[in-house]
């Protein structure tokens, strides 16, 4: 078994010489080291492919430090070793999944039955799976090039999440270059089919999908019960992927009655997509009905501070009596508060809970380089996601609510794609600074890496000028500047951005739960 690494984590390393040199002489590489924070530094480097954890180490403990690497990779193989037998340590190691256990004194025979059937299991489980897309890859090929409608690509991009998912949770190393090789093409065609089909959707000319704006009228008014009292959760910045990894946690404590999805308007920012879901408008008609309420790009201010405004605007304008109630979470104090205070929502027919947290961590990964090394790729990104949510105030918060009768929508206002490639554009000082896309007048760029918008009006966007234009980025594009181009795209590059076109930024998810 050669090429397999196996991370020894024990204070007492040394008396373990012979162990080691037993499995080194069996083609395995042993990296040695003597505390849980030494361990958790070498997991975060992706160093191991199983990890040996001495249960009674001191600092650090064995479970503690079982915890913190299952948060870095839960899907590492983790063989926890001690000299207690007790049952209920036992019942603790298991329930931080460990993938093996056992009581020292270990004798190297043990060791490697354990790591026989820790990794032929995996090697099965990653041959299956290599197996299972290689059948597959075929049909999803013919269907990124005959996808005809909104829905059929909306059914193609969760089957690639899933696929996305199923190699990841299975190390199938050996598909992962093909998969996202056709994630990409299938980005492509995407990028084409919204920019064929977008205007025309707005315009009425053709049968879209649900928007943004459209979100609570077809989405979340229709599953709201009245005998219930009904939260509304929006996690900003949700990819679909992201959302799959939520999903079981928030099953354990409700009932998942349906999943469902909608499109984010353009651009896919905060500013423009959650503001029309809130309202019920598009952002032209936002800014129309309520210019004091409306800042463009160029102008100073906070772009979303009428949420609530326009959530009530939308229910009276919609005939609808409901004693609504809304909350935004903008740091973990306010998510403190959010516990304290949430059984008294139980009181209001429509709560609306508005989580930023995920677009923050996608931002502060771009500019923090521990971030970068923790959210390295899309599999890092989601873990990161989910250890936020499993220790957050909002599952907190949720986890009271168990046992009261209440119905549940979560959703978000769009999502983010991790950006590749450069495209220069040329813009006057006013211009926008996302990204994704570009608002201004005069802007010159390449045609070809652009869905241009020259007449707002016809997307449903506000202009600062009357020679506003906007411009959004496909694939996995974003813009730089010709001056200083390489800083910024080296500087950019492999970042999580929203505001353009992708599968990623535009579908995302809205999904119902109830009590159990």
């Amino acid at each position: 078994m050669s090429n397999v690494k196996i991370l020894w984590a024990d204070d007492e390393i040394d008396l373990l010489k012979p162990q080691i040199l037993f499995l080194e002489e069996k083609g395995y590489e042993v990296i040695a080291v003597t505390n849980g924070h030494d361990a958790v530094e070498k997991c975060k480097e992706g160093v191991a492919d199983v990890v040996f954890l001495d249960e009674s180490m001191p600092g650090l403990t064995g479970l503690e430090t079982l915890t913190q690497i299952k948060t870095i990779d839960n899907s590492l193989p983790i063989v926890m070793i001690t000299k207690n037998e007790e049952e209920n340590l036992m019942e603790d190691a298991i329930g931080g999944q460990i993938t093996d256990y056992l009581i020292k004194p270990v004798n190297p025979k043990q060791i490697l039955m354990s790591l026989k059937k820790i990794l032929e299991t995996k090697d099965l489980r990653s041959e299956k799976t290599n197996s299972l897309y290689q059948q597959e890859f075929q049909k999803i090929f013919m269907e990124v090039q005959n996808v005809s409608n909104h829905e059929e690509w909306a059914e193609l991009y969760k089957k690639l999440v899933y696929w996305e998912l199923e190699l990841d949770k299975n190390n199938a190393n050996e598909m992962r270059e093909v998969f996202t090789m056709q994630k990409s093409e299938a980005n492509t065609e995407f990028s084409k089919f919204i920019i064929k089909n977008y205007l025309p959707w707005l315009k009425g000319e053709s049968e879209g999908p649900t928007l943004s704006h459209n979100l609570f009228k077809h989405k979340i008014f229709p599953k709201l019960k009245n005998d219930v009292s009904n939260f509304v959760v929006v996690i900003d910045n949700l990819r679909f992927d992201q959302w799959k990894i939520l999903q079981p946690v928030i099953a354990e404590y409700f009932k998942f009655l349906e999943e469902d999805h909608f499109y984010s308007i353009l651009p896919t920012s905060t500013q423009y997509s959650r503001n029309a879901i809130f309202s019920g408008l598009l952002p032209s008609e936002i800014s129309r009905r309520y210019p004091d309420k409306w800042l463009n790009d160029d102008e100073k201010g906070g772009k979303n501070l009428h949420e609530a405004f326009f959530l009530e605007e939308q229910i009276r304008l919609s005939n609808l009596d409901y004693k609504t109630s809304y909350t935004k979470i903008t740091n973990h104090n306010n998510g403190k508060n959010l516990v304290d205070n949430i059984h008294n929502m139980l009181n209001n027919n429509l709560n609306v809970i508005v989580y930023n947290f995920v677009d923050m961590l996608s931002h502060a990964r771009t500019e923090m380089e521990v971030l970068k090394e923790l959210a390295s790729d899309e599999a890092a990104y989601r873990s990161l996601t989910l250890s936020w949510f499993e220790h957050s105030p909002l599952l907190e918060a949720l986890k009271k609510l168990v046992d009261k009768k209440v119905n549940i929508v979560v959703t978000t206002d769009h999502g983010t794609v991790r950006v590749k490639r450069p495209s220069k554009i040329i813009g006057d000082k006013n211009t926008s600074t996302n990204l994704r896309y570009k608002m201004g007048r005069n802007l010159n760029y390449d045609k070809k890496d652009v869905l241009a918008v020259t007449n707002p009006d016809e997307a449903g966007l506000p202009k600062s000028n009357i020679s506003s234009s906007y411009v959004f980025a496909k694939d996995d594009l974003f813009f730089v500047y010709p001056n200083n181009a390489n800083h910024y795209t080296n500087y950019f590059k492999d970042t999580f951005q929203h505001g353009g076109i992708s599968l990623e930024e535009v579908i995302v998810p809205v999904a119902q739960f109830e009590s159990k």
